[in-house]
């Protein structure tokens, strides 16, 4: 399995978890609970995807960390800009891009060489 194919279905399946962080953190959203987790899913595949893409381009496990916390908390920001609970999704979505920046780097297949 190729690694941006690897990223986006463990962002994904991550995802819900990190959407059910919200009854957790914010108990007070359970109604809504639904269109988070399906939220939270949409926000782990393009998180997954975009450090599975990453992770064709280089070999530094420090990198794609990295870049999955960072794509992690900047989509989870953007989304909490419309409603302020700023900490409670930026923590989720930050362990999620670490996790997934971490087993992206580890597995999945490398990227085949270019020729010359």
């Amino acid at each position: 399995m190729s690694k941006p194919v690897f990223g986006l279905l463990l962002g994904g399946f991550l995802g819900i978890f990190d959407g059910l962080t919200a009854l957790i953190s914010a108990p007070e959203t359970a109604p809504q609970i639904v269109g988070i987790v399906i939220g939270s899913i949409f926000k782990g595949i393009v998180t997954g995807l975009i450090i599975g893409l990453v992770a064709r381009k280089t070999r530094s496990l420090a990198v794609g960390i990295g870049v999955g916390v960072v794509v992690g908390v900047i989509f989870a920001f953007l989304v909490a800009l419309g409603n302020g609970y700023y900490w409670q999704m930026m923590l989720p979505g930050g362990i999620l891009g670490l996790i997934v920046g971490y087993a992206t780097m580890r597995h999945g297949s490398p990227s085949p060489a270019l020729p010359a």
